[in-house]
């Protein structure tokens, strides 16, 4: 029988963390494995000028960094003795064709998330991803208060 995968997305707010708690703690209890992510919103179709461009490469690796070290780094540490098998990633995109990608690759079976993000824009997305995701992904989705 294959092992329960659990998703979680994270942004770096505070909801988002009670996500992550959630989903290691209903992990505990259910023998699964969690996979924390982030994805990095990028569109090949933004228009930068020509000072812009430049500055592409340094912009991408610092998201990246903040990515790795400031959002998923500290979370992963936060849960690295709870017993329960934990990796984390992060991607470049769109966060509803990321998640609903990586949900289908990995298999997950369910998928958890914080009901509110970084900021009222944040929450305006979040609500829409959690709505896309909810009537295309075909798992349980939980969003954590």
């Amino acid at each position: 029988m294959k092992k329960p995968i659990y998703m979680v997305a994270l942004d770096g707010s505070e909801w988002s963390d009670r996500a992550a708690e959630w989903a290691v703690k209903l992990a505990k209890q259910t023998g699964a494995s969690v996979k924390f992510m982030t994805v990095i919103s990028y569109s090949g179709f933004q228009f930068v000028n020509a000072m812009e461009y430049d500055y592409i490469p340094e912009m991408r690796k610092e998201q990246e960094r903040e990515a790795k070290d400031d959002i998923l780094a500290p979370v992963i540490a936060r849960f690295n003795d709870s017993g329960v098998p934990i990796v984390g990633e992060y991607y470049w995109g769109h966060p509803v064709e990321v998640i609903r990608e990586q949900i289908k690759k990995d298999k997950a079976d369910m998928f958890f998330a914080g009901r509110r993000g970084r900021s009222r824009i944040s929450d305006l997305v979040l609500g829409s991803v959690s709505n896309s995701l909810a009537h295309t992904v075909g798992i349980p989705i939980v969003l954590v208060p």
